[in-house]
């Protein structure tokens, strides 16, 4: 069955594979990103009757809210709402300003929210519907370098098992998508971030970490075209996992973390059990 996606981020990399992978899936899109007429020329080749592009900043919860009833009013429903829209806040923790980290939730986490706060009722009403939301390795496991980043992603992922858990007697599904490295401009300098504040003690780490993500921008193995597909599979998907780690650096890094925690906890079992009141 057709299916009307509701996609953030939709102008390049994962948005707008994905977008293009469930129109060849014969699926319908409301396209949204902050540069309507960049997204119009983007799917020019597509007609009304698949493609709404739409001007969207996640941050403007009125926006979103007026962009979410457009989608309805084109299409008369939203069955996937894929929660793309985001960037890296990279750099040491010391190095980067509170105004930084506010920006980073604005978008990554509070940004998510709004827009799935406005799409919910559209699914609750109708009994049905798929939550993508857009994760990351740095969401399951912290990295030096990538602090604000990770929390931001970190914040997405409990909130998406305890939707998750609320949602699922409507018939709603959630799945967070964890990537790996992919081939999109996430570690470009129209995408990324780093800390704008240098601090002597962290010049040596700070400046490794920087040469490290630029040595693989635009290096990545992952490839976006083929993450959309699969996408739309998890959407059309009977029973969608709750978590989808994309690309074989994901799963390695979910396994050493699945590992670690397990060493871990087995190592301390005994004092974790010492803090019951003595029976």
């Amino acid at each position: 069955m057709s299916k009307v996606w509701f996609i953030t981020g939709s102008g390049r990399g994962i948005g707008y594979e994905a977008a293009l992978a469930a129109l060849a899936a014969g699926d319908r899109v409301v396209a949204s990103g902050r540069d309507r007429a960049a997204l119009q020329q983007r799917f020019a080749a597509f007609g009304v009757a698949q493609v709404l592009p739409i001007a969207l900043d996640v941050v403007d919860d009125a926006q979103v809210r007026a962009a979410v009833d457009a989608a309805v009013a084109h299409f008369g429903r939203i069955d996937v709402l894929l929660n793309n829209a985001g960037y890296g806040q990279l750099g040491l923790f010391e190095e980067i300003g509170a105004a930084a980290v506010e920006r980073q939730f604005a978008t990554n986490v509070f940004g998510l929210y709004n827009v799935t706060r406005a799409v919910l009722p559209v699914l609750r009403r109708q009994r049905s519907g798929r939550i993508l939301n857009i994760t990351s390795v740095g969401g399951i496991i912290g990295v030096a370098g990538g602090s604000v980043y990770c929390a931001s992603k970190f914040a997405v992922e409990g909130f998406s098992e305890a939707l998750a858990a609320e949602v699922e007697q409507f018939g709603i599904r959630v799945t967070i998508v964890g990537p790996g490295y992919f081939r999109t401009d996430f570690l470009d300098a129209s995408s990324i971030r780093h800390g704008e504040q240098a601090i002597a003690d962290y010049a040596g780490l700070s400046q490794q970490l920087r040469a490290f993500f630029d040595g693989r921008n635009h290096q990545q193995a992952g490839d976006p075209a083929r993450l959309g597909r699969v996408l739309v599979q998890l959407a059309h998907h009977a029973a969608p996992p709750l978590r989808f780690s994309a690309g074989p650096d994901a799963v390695e890094v979910v396994r050493g973390k699945v590992a670690r925690l397990s060493q871990e906890t087995d190592a301390f079992e005994a004092l974790s059990r010492s803090t019951d009141y003595a029976a």
